[in-house]
């Protein structure tokens, strides 16, 4: 990341509530062929279980940890004493959190929030956007608009068409997060198959979106957590359990 902080466009997609069980399988089956041309998935680790505390996590420089033994190295850290996953190839910063931290470094910080903790409309709601310079979020962008991800793309293509300079983007996309069935014709409820159908709805725009992404850009694409659909008794998250604790993760650089 020393080579690309500063010669590159950052992004992180973080694809709200993906399962990893979900991402792989789909995958595997060429049902979302515009992030497999791009990328294959990662088995890893989420730094929370859920949106709040996985951002906060993630924007503080702990990405999702690949599941094996590590220690593993960081693309981004907060400079402190005694980090033991700061590595050669780390970029590290001076501030308290990573938008800060590239902020510094000559980066227009952008936040396109998705999901109720970027909707601005509440303290709460406030403090992931208020980490950046630039943040966004309209209802439509959020969980209840089954179009949500085109209006989000909508906005990125503006502002990046006003951008001058390198630009950190966040983009959090609401798509994946209950509700889903209506991405399922017929479904009545949300349920692993509707989580599917959400995500072949998501990969749709993802060729959208990396062809609106300006050159060279640095990609990260991951969820935040998982979420559970019955399984051992557990609905949601916020919780312990295997399928809201590992996530899909992705890198690649558009050039």
């Amino acid at each position: 990341m020393r080579e690309v902080v500063g010669t590159h466009d950052i992004v992180l997609v973080t694809l709200d509530t993906l399962r990893y069980d979900v991402a792989v399988r789909l995958a595997a089956q060429g049902r979302t062929p515009r992030m497999a041309e791009r990328f294959a998935w990662q088995e890893r680790h989420a730094p929370g279980s859920f949106t709040f505390a996985s951002h906060m996590a993630m924007l503080s420089g702990f990405l999702p940890t690949p599941a094996a033994p590590g220690p593993h190295p960081r693309l981004f850290a907060g400079a402190f004493p005694g980090s033991e996953t700061t590595a050669e190839g780390t970029w590290t910063y001076e501030r308290a959190d990573l938008p800060a931290g590239l902020a510094a470094a000559g980066y227009h910080t952008v936040c396109v929030g998705g999901v109720g903790f970027f909707n601005g409309l509440t303290p709460l709601g406030s403090v992931l956007p208020g980490m950046f310079a630039e943040a966004h979020w309209a209802r439509e962008f959020g969980v209840t608009d089954p179009r949500c991800l085109d209006h989000q793309i909508d906005r990125v293509e503006e502002v990046l068409a006003r951008a001058d300079g390198p630009v950190f983007l966040l983009l959090n996309v609401a798509a994946l997060h209950q509700p889903n069935h209506f991405y399922l014709p017929g479904a009545t409820g949300d349920s692993l198959r509707t989580h599917e159908a959400a995500l072949e709805y998501v990969d749709a725009g993802m060729g959208r979106l990396f062809t609106a992404l300006r050159r060279p850009s640095f990609v990260i694409v991951c969820s935040d957590h998982g979420t559970a659909y019955g399984e051992d008794g557990y609905v949601g998250h916020r919780l312990g359990h295997e399928v809201v604790w590992t996530v899909p993760y992705g890198e690649f650089v558009i050039t």
